[in-house]
């Protein structure tokens, strides 16, 4: 029993080196491409900058294709049908606010992340990517106290409110704040629907039709599907801030567990990402 008990716990860290190393050439990605924009490149540019910078390393399905949203796009300002989420010929200026959005798989793990930044300074983008910091310690904490994920949806709204800031992932369809993610099945090549991996879709729609049957749903929203206590596994999380026309978030994977200890119940996947290595040298 012992033998198996340490053989499935070697298993477990396994999948989490493989999706960490994913989130990490992800984050990568990101931070090279936004080493490279400058004035006049498009979201559309921006977009296959990313999605050519993974493919040169080995990708070849998504989650879902980069996205590249720039200026009051970041705070999705007017969205109001999904079609808008796709990259457009907005063009970056000097000063403007940007996120990069993208979910590739490797190796057949998937990872979905989300990385603001502007080009040159913007204190107002600054500010608020400063005090997402809160919301990702809040999440963490009300995960291990086991609340409702509707429940801590509710309180990121309110901490939002707090900061003076809109709430925007609540624009996202059925208003998540975060998603389920799996291991997916390696294809030579996977066809997409909407931007979307098909394999990875299948995936996400199995786990709705397991947690529909089960009481729990892989969509972490304020509505009442999500009135259920975190499920084990691997979520990609990602609260978005709004204010003026300027928007920030960070997206990255949070692991649950069925864990007694509290430290162990849940953990961010990886502390040595941008934003945190960003907030650490802030202080």
């Amino acid at each position: 029993m012992a033998g198996e008990l340490s053989a499935g716990l070697r298993g477990f860290e396994e999948e989490l080196r493989g999706f960490k190393e994913v989130q990490r050439l992800a984050y990568e990605c990101a931070e090279a491409v936004a080493a490279q924009l400058k004035p006049g490149v498009t979201e559309r540019e921006a977009a296959r900058m990313q999605r050519d910078w993974l493919r040169g390393r080995g990708v070849r399905d998504w989650f879902h294709l980069p996205f590249a949203w720039f200026g009051d796009r970041t705070a999705f300002v007017g969205f109001r049908v999904p079609l808008q989420f796709f990259p457009t010929n907005r063009r970056l200026e000097p000063g403007m606010p940007f996120i990069l959005d993208m979910a590739p798989v490797h190796k057949g793990f998937t990872a979905d992340i989300g990385y603001s930044g502007s080009l040159g300074p913007n204190p107002l983008q600054d500010k608020l990517l400063a005090d997402l910091e809160a919301h990702r310690e809040l999440i963490l904490r009300e995960v291990r106290e086991r609340r409702t994920l509707r429940e801590i949806y509710e309180d990121v709204d309110r901490l939002m409110v707090r900061q003076g800031y809109a709430n925007r992932h609540r624009a996202y369809p059925f208003g998540v704040i975060a998603h389920k993610v799996d291991r997916v099945r390696e294809r030579p090549w996977s066809p997409r629907l909407f931007g979307f991996g098909t394999q990875s879709l299948k995936g996400l729609a199995g786990d709705a039709l397991r947690g529909h049957r089960d009481g729990w749903s892989p969509l972490w929203s304020p509505y009442r599907f999500s009135d259920h206590p975190p499920q084990p596994g691997l979520w990609a999380v990602e609260p978005h801030l709004g204010f003026r026309g300027t928007g920030a978030k960070f997206e990255e994977i949070l692991v649950v567990t069925e864990s007694k200890d509290p430290e162990a119940s849940a953990f961010w996947l990886d502390d040595d990402l941008p934003h945190v290595r960003r907030w650490a040298e802030d202080k």
